[in-house]
């Protein structure tokens, strides 16, 4: 469900995404999914747990939970990207067929 919202939040993103800004918007655009992506995966908790009982797995290190979620972030993060880069670069396809 995430990654579906995260897709669909790149594709979102892709199309009102301004083309002048080129590159370095592209980037701020990954940033931003990536963001949501890690934001939602580190407020849910480890495997739906509460918060207090995924610290206590982590042995009550916010660094060690928030690491791991980044890194659960990370691993999940290609299909966003695809989707946005997928739909930047045929925008940019069509504005230089015109």
């Amino acid at each position: 469900m995430i990654v579906a919202g995260n897709v669909l939040l790149a594709a979102v993103l892709g199309w009102i995404l301004p083309l002048r800004w080129g590159v370095f918007g592209f980037l701020l655009a990954a940033l931003g999914v990536y963001l949501v992506h890690f934001a939602a995966l580190a407020s849910m908790g480890f495997e739906g747990l509460p918060l207090a009982e995924s610290l206590a797995l982590f042995e009550d290190s916010m660094a060690a939970y928030l690491g791991f979620n980044a890194l659960v972030a990370y691993r999940g993060f290609a299909l966003p990207v695809l989707v946005l880069a997928g739909v930047f670069v045929w925008r940019l396809g069509r504005r230089e067929a015109e």
